[in-house]
Formats: structure tokens, sequence, C-alpha cells
């Protein structure tokens, strides 16, 4: 096939400091919405997850910087454009990062199976971090004990699992419906 004279040159998403984040939250704003994944290592999972956030507004994703999935090409592929949308912020310490965040007075809503509350009845409408873990293991115990509250998605059948990227549309959505 013959060049027509077009190229294209494309910036990859670029991922953010810590610094970037407490600088973020020294800011006015109205209110603050972070997507926290905690030990997501599927990059589709990850893209799927952006996606979502870009949908719904979030003000940043936040991932560890180890056992976390790379934003790599099927990352990115799976985000659909989503990447290039959102903030996403690489911590050293996700348990650290979390007392950073409360201290700036944003929530923590943790997403359990068990010993939680619904989400719904959960109020969602000031400053929330909501963390997301991973499908085989859920959030860590260090990022659990951060927690303000533990919440699980409404399920007339709990035994069965979400999808990670399905559980974070469905918090997503309900924290963008109470506010």
């Amino acid at each position: 096939m013959a060049s027509q004279g077009v190229s294209l040159e494309i910036k990859l998403p670029a991922v953010r400091s810590e610094k970037e984040l407490e600088a973020q939250l020294v800011g006015e704003f109205a209110s603050l919405l972070f997507l926290v994944l905690d030990g997501v290592t599927d990059p589709r999972n990850f893209g799927a997850c952006l996606r979502s956030a870009a949908s719904f507004g979030v003000d940043g994703v936040i991932v560890a910087k180890d056992h976390s999935a790379p934003l790599n090409e099927a990352a990115i592929k799976t985000a659909s454009g989503a990447a290039s949308l959102v903030k996403i912020y690489q911590v050293v310490n996700l348990a650290r990062c979390l007392d950073t965040l409360k201290k700036h007075g944003v929530w923590v809503v943790g997403t359990v199976l068990e010993d939680s509350q619904p989400l719904t009845e959960i109020d969602l409408k000031g400053n929330i971090a909501l963390v997301i873990g991973a499908e085989e293991s859920g959030i860590r115990q260090k990022t659990r004990e951060r927690c303000d509250f533990l919440a699980a998605i409404p399920c007339p059948y709990p035994d069965l699992s979400l999808n990670v990227s399905v559980a974070t549309g469905i918090c997503l959505y309900e924290i963008n419906r109470q506010r």
C-alpha cells in the first residue's frame, strides 16, 4: 500500500507521581473522586477500570508502583482512549497514600464482600477515594485498615463475585448517582 503523505505522532499517557497527587490535593476543589486500585494486575482489567473512571469523571486513578498492572499496550487499548483522559498516579506505598488523602479531607471507601454495609447506604457526596481490590484476594489488610467505610455492592447472589472492572463501574455509577 502506498503512503498517502500522512503521519501520526501520539503521546503515550503520562503516569504521575505522588508529589503531583499531593499538589492536586492542596488546590481548590469542590468534590474530589479518586479510584484506588489495590493489587489489580491484569492490564485489561486496568484498562477497563480507566475507561469507567474517565466515563464517571474521576479526578485520578491511584495505583501502587509494585503489584499493579502496567500501563502497557493492552491496558491502553482496552481503555479506548480513556488512559489519556484520566490522571494516573503511581505511588510507592498505597497505605501511606491513603493516609495522605485522609489528611486532606478525603473519605476512603473500600470494597469488600464481608463485614461491610451496602454501598447505597453510604454517603458518597464528599471527597471520596474508592478502593477496589484484586479479584482473587480483594484489598490488602493494610489498605483495609485505612478505610473509613467498607462497602459491598448489594447483590441477590453474593457468592458470585463480579469482575473487578464491572464492580468499579457499578461503584462509580452509585457515587455519581448520589452526587
